[in-house]
């Protein structure tokens, strides 16, 4: 169904081989969630917008048209690029990363880009060393289920 999001078992009471516990409370009540949102990139997109305003962070319209979010505080700028849940995690954050690199169109040392990504996805995220996400200025974000933001830090 088209705009209808991935709904996976890990989502719902499932045992560690994915099997369906069939708690039918819980599961409506994560049903619910999940199907009131137009797709978990734009949950974690609006978390995490939530969360750089709380941090002092302006959201600024994006000097790229393809770029998700980018924001301003002080002469600081960060560019970022977000994922939702995907069944492709390591496919989706290496073509996040590819994003991300074609955006660093300037040298400003004030500038930096953030990969946010679901807790689903962060070993996917994690697989660039953190010294190369270093040298490229690029900070990895995770937004829990429970919409809270984490720097990844390895």
């Amino acid at each position: 169904m088209a705009g209808c999001p991935g709904i996976r078992p890990a989502d719902l009471e499932a045992d560690g081989r994915g099997r369906l516990r069939r708690d039918e409370e819980a599961d409506l009540v994560e049903l619910t969630k999940i199907l009131a949102r137009d797709s978990d990139e734009d949950r974690v997109t609006d978390t995490f917008r939530t969360w750089l305003l709380a941090e002092g962070w302006t959201p600024v319209d994006p000097t790229d048209r393809w770029t998700d979010l980018e924001a301003v505080r002080g002469e600081e700028r960060l560019i970022c690029e977000a994922k939702g849940r995907t069944s492709e995690k390591g496919i989706d954050a290496d073509i996040a990363y590819g994003q991300l690199l074609r955006r660093m169109t300037s040298q400003d040392p004030h500038t930096r880009y953030a990969l946010v990504v679901p807790s689903s996805s962060v070993k996917a995220a994690a697989r660039v060393p953190a010294h190369v996400r270093q040298l490229l200025r690029i900070d990895a974000y995770e937004v829990t289920d429970g919409n809270r933001v984490c720097r990844l830090t390895d």
